[in-house]
């Protein structure tokens, strides 16, 4: 079970749960809206649905092609949808002094699987230093930050730079 391709799949039941604590338990857009603008008119189980949808595929993909360039392609997606957005619910809840839904499973779930699946990407060499990580931490930061100032065209967007970033460096990344 600690292969990076049994790990990885983990990622989208996670994702679920954190959803639960964020619409179910709690109400996320409410205290969203408090302190941002509201740039995202789709419901949120259609988010659940496009991103752990799109999450299955970058899977399913690495799970075909086996190389780094599909496994950065995973490791992007996490990193953009669940590392970045853990840090994103513990610095504002801290920042407003106010309880940000998500925070849990963030801190209980996204974290630790996360540094386990990035860890498997070390020990299997599909992550070859620290300096790609930070580079894939980096771009996941930046997608996070535009998906929150200008909402779900930057899913769209990403994609395309997603595959785009696959056909380039597919023969490159050995």
């Amino acid at each position: 079970m600690s292969e990076f391709k049994n790990l990885i799949v983990l990622g989208p039941l996670i994702y679920a749960i954190h959803h639960f604590e964020e619409h179910i338990i709690f109400n996320f857009r409410e205290w969203r809206i408090k302190y941002f603008s509201d740039n995202n008119a789709i419901p949120t189980e259609v988010i659940l649905i496009i991103l752990s949808s799109l999450l299955l595929l970058f899977i399913f993909f690495h799970l075909i092609k086996k190389n780094r360039a599909s496994a950065h392609l995973v490791l992007f997606f996490l990193m953009t949808t669940q590392v970045v957005n853990a840090f994103f619910h513990i610095f504002f809840s801290f920042y407003y002094s106010d309880f940000s839904p998500g925070t849990i499973t963030g801190i209980i779930l996204y974290l630790p699987i996360n540094i386990l699946i990035i860890s498997a990407a070390f020990k299997e060499s599909f992550l070859k230093s620290y300096i790609e990580l930070a580079m894939i931490g980096l771009f996941g930061i930046a997608t996070f930050s535009l998906f929150e100032l200008f909402g779900p065209i930057v899913i769209g967007l990403s994609i395309i730079v997603s595959f785009l970033y696959y056909t380039f460096f597919k023969n490159k990344l050995v």
